[in-house]
């Protein structure tokens, strides 16, 4: 749906064509993708095979039958074609252009554009599902207040986040710390999907509200593993097996309800532990702590967390201890000791000031 929501946003050429279609209250049936199977419903019509503009869609929506395009919206293929979908869809719509509308997106499982004469709505089709078009104006507003509650989730989870990086220095976290951040990020994650679909919605008309979202949301899912590398008991030493384990958890954590999400009691599942053990200490492994070290390598973290087993260990390793490890050598463990003392002492004086 959200590829047929693009092809139909404002900015592009259908969009203005249906607008056109809208005002001069004609009403009106266009089905994108009109080749292939959706020509065994077809009847009657002409061949146009011309450049989609928005003059000619508003023209040759004057007519009764359907408008068909090609499948991005670039070329007008037919007009005035009567469409005879199988009658064995299942549709809730009364009006016999939108009853057609949906049968043909049912059956063809193209995208299909349906503007209602009478009541002033654009309807988008795509397989089983419907979409009725807001007026930009409402569709702008709704983002806004959509990014305005990104911004302060983002920020909620930004502050647990240090939280819980200065927890893990002072060997101080407990469950809860690491399922509050959990919560936090898969609220912002949620609440930036529901954005998108608005500014898939808006097209042009999206264009600052986009870029804040991506800012607001950047990184965002892959600050999520990196909690759940460090937290997940079943996640051992093997590349494959943590990979496994935190993909398990992204899709336990993505399908929980809303009103789930927000009982840290039920997030427990998504680390795989006893509710009861909520406030019990846990120890991290230190993928989150190394990876804010800038130009730290993705394998050299890895191999680092793989060679000390807890981010305790890493913080007291010593110089030489580092260069044991095969993908670092002398002059990289003394910078990189040096880094992990300075994030340490940062994260500490952040929590604190």
């Amino acid at each position: 749906m959200l590829e047929s929501l693009a092809l139909v946003a404002p900015g592009t050429r259908l969009r203005e064509g249906v607008d056109r279609v809208l005002s001069s209250k004609t009403g009106g049936l266009f089905v994108l993708g009109g080749e292939g199977s959706i020509e065994r419903m077809c009847s009657g019509g002409f061949v146009i095979d011309a450049q989609l503009t928005p003059q000619r869609v508003s023209e040759l929506s004057k007519m009764d039958g359907a408008v068909l395009l090609d499948d991005q919206a670039t070329r007008i293929l037919q007009a005035n074609v009567h469409l005879s979908p199988n009658a064995d869809f299942v549709t809730n719509e009364t009006g016999i252009r939108h009853r057609i509308a949906e049968r043909v997106a049912q059956q063809c499982r193209n995208t299909v554009v349906s503007v209602s004469q009478k009541m002033d709505l654009i309807s988008v089709y795509r397989e089983d599902e419907k979409y009725i078009l807001q007026p930009v104006t409402r569709v702008l507003s709704r983002a806004n207040q959509a990014v305005a509650t990104l911004e302060r989730h983002r920020e909620r989870f930004n502050k647990v986040s240090v939280s819980l990086s200065a927890l893990e220095v002072e060997d101080l976290v407990t469950t809860r710390d690491v399922l509050l951040v959990l919560q936090h990020g898969e609220m912002v994650r949620r609440i930036a999907r529901e954005a998108n679909v608005l500014l898939v919605e808006l097209g042009i008309e999206g264009r600052l509200l986009r870029l804040q979202v991506a800012e607001l949301s950047f990184d965002l899912v892959t600050e999520i593993e990196r909690d759940l590398r460090d937290y997940l008991p079943d996640a051992t030493l093997d590349l494959d097996a943590v990979n496994i384990a935190t993909g398990k958890a992204m899709r336990v954590l993505g399908s929980l309800p809303t009103a789930s999400l927000r009982d840290l009691y039920t997030l427990t599942e998504v680390l795989g532990v006893s509710p009861s053990g909520m406030d019990a200490p846990t120890a991290p492994r230190g993928y989150r702590f190394l990876s804010k070290i800038p130009r730290l390598p993705g394998r050299v973290v890895s191999d680092i967390v793989w060679h000390f087993d807890g981010l305790q260990k890493i913080l007291n390793a010593m110089v030489h201890e580092l260069g044991c490890i095969e993908s670092i050598d002398e002059e990289q463990s003394v910078e990189i000791k040096e880094k992990i003392v300075r994030l340490a002492d940062s994260l500490i004086l952040d929590r604190y000031s």
